[in-house]
C-alpha cells in the first residue's frame, strides 16, 4: 500500500478548507484516508497552517510520500528539513 501525504478539500463551494491526511494513493481526493495530521485554510490573511509535526516525521519515516503542495507546506514549517537531517545521522 502506497501512502500519501495529501490535501482533503472541506468547507464550502469557493470557501475552501483542507485537512492534512494520510491517505493510500489509491483512494479519492476527499475520501477515506488513515490519520489526520493537520489542517491549512488558505483563506485567511497569511494562510493558517497546523501540524502534528511527531506523527508527520512518523508517516515520512514509514515511507510516506508528501504531495507537491503538501511538501511545500512542510518546508515552510521546518519539518522537511528535520526529516532530511534525521535521515543523515542514520
Amino acid at each position: 500500500m502506497a501512502v500519501k501525504i495529501r490535501l482533503k478539500r472541506m468547507g464550502a463551494k469557493k470557501s475552501p478548507f483542507y485537512r492534512i491526511v494520510a491517505a493510500d494513493s489509491r483512494m479519492p481526493r476527499d475520501g477515506r484516508f488513515i490519520e489526520q495530521l493537520g489542517t491549512y485554510d488558505p483563506r485567511q490573511n497569511p494562510a493558517v497552517v497546523t501540524i502534528k509535526e511527531d506523527e508527520v516525521l512518523a508517516w515520512l519515516n514509514k515511507g510516506a510520500q508528501p504531495s507537491d503542495t503538501v511538501r511545500n507546506l512542510l518546508s515552510q514549517k521546518g519539518i522537511m528539513k528535520k526529516f532530511a537531517d534525521s535521515k543523515a545521522k542514520k
